[in-house]
């Protein structure tokens, strides 16, 4: 299973992982958003990767946890009610811990403005 996981986060280049995510994220994430406890911190982190003020490095180290929430073969299909987010939990909380002080309040008011369209 490990090895499954390896490949999930390695399939891809970088280019194409960025790509993923400009073309999935932001319909996926509204799709299951009431679903999903990281919800603002994910639309935050896209947000982030967005932002041309933010450094190639942290733009870089948010597209891996953007893609892997993005494609469908991950570690824990995303359609098992109550366990299918787990895996991408994790991987966020990861990128999350080391991406601390780097995504701005622009960036989570940027992911409030979706999510109250989306509650509206």
């Amino acid at each position: 299973m490990e090895q499954k996981y390896e490949n999930v986060l390695t399939q891809y280049d970088p280019a194409t992982q960025e790509r993923m995510v400009r073309d999935g994220f932001l319909s996926k994430i509204k799709t299951v958003a009431r679903r999903v406890p990281f919800t603002r911190d994910a639309l935050a982190a896209y947000f982030a990767m967005l932002d041309p003020k933010v450094s190639a490095v942290t733009r870089a180290a948010v597209v891996a946890p953007l893609a892997y929430f993005v494609i469908p073969t991950d570690l824990i299909p995303d359609f098992l009610v109550g366990l299918g987010f787990t895996d991408d939990a994790l991987v966020f909380w990861a990128a999350l811990k080391s991406l601390q002080g780097k995504l701005t309040d622009e960036h989570f008011a940027k992911a409030d403005a979706v999510l109250e369209t989306e509650h509206a």
